[in-house]
Formats: structure tokens, sequence, C-alpha cells
């Protein structure tokens, strides 16, 4: 498999694909929309909120936590789930950012 040569890109390319990829599935969306909308931690329902298997909940949880749109904290035998707002509000502005440019004038197509 080849290098992604993530480093000839810069800082803000990098952000943008990697929040990107956050919402690059609509489980993760489902989950994320689901976080922010409760606004504390949730531990087990997930699974029953978004319909798939707990392993896959686990995997894309695992993939948010990565990229740090959410935090876990252990409670007890289960991890509790929650928004990380700074980089939340982070994620809005470089997404935002990029969107919001404006376009120049084209004679394309």
């Amino acid at each position: 498999m080849g290098i992604a040569k993530t480093e000839i890109f810069s800082i803000q390319h990098n952000e943008i694909a990697r929040f990107s990829k956050a919402l690059g599935h609509p489980a993760r969306v489902a989950i994320l929309e689901h976080l922010s909308k409760i606004n504390s931690c949730v531990c087990g329902d997930l699974v029953v909120e978004i319909g798939l298997a707990q392993a896959t909940i686990s995997q894309h949880l695992k993939t948010l936590k990565s990229l740090g749109l959410i935090k876990g904290n252990v409670e007890g035998t289960s991890v509790c789930y929650c928004i990380d707002t700074e980089n939340w509000l982070k994620m809005k502005d470089v997404i935002s950012g990029f969107i919001n440019q404006d376009l120049s004038p084209q004679n394309c197509c």
C-alpha cells in the first residue's frame, strides 16, 4: 500500500481531511448527532439508538476518539462517551472556513 504523503499538504488541509473522515460514514455522523443532542455522557445505549452491532459501534467510537471529537471515561466495566467540546468547535471553524470560501468566477463546462 502506498504512503499517503500527508506531510506535503498544509496543516489546514490535513485538519480538513481529518475532520472529514469523522463525517465520512453515516454511523459516525449519527453517533455525533446523538451525543450532541443529549449533551451528556452515554455508556451503553448507542447500540439501541444507532441500530448497529456493538462491535461496529465500538469501532466507530474508536475512530471518533482517535480523531479527537469524542472523549471516553471508564465507569465500572463500561466506557462512557461525550463530545469533546473544544475539538468540536475547532472542527466547526475549520470545516465552515473551507465550505464558506468564495468561488472564483469560472468559464468551465
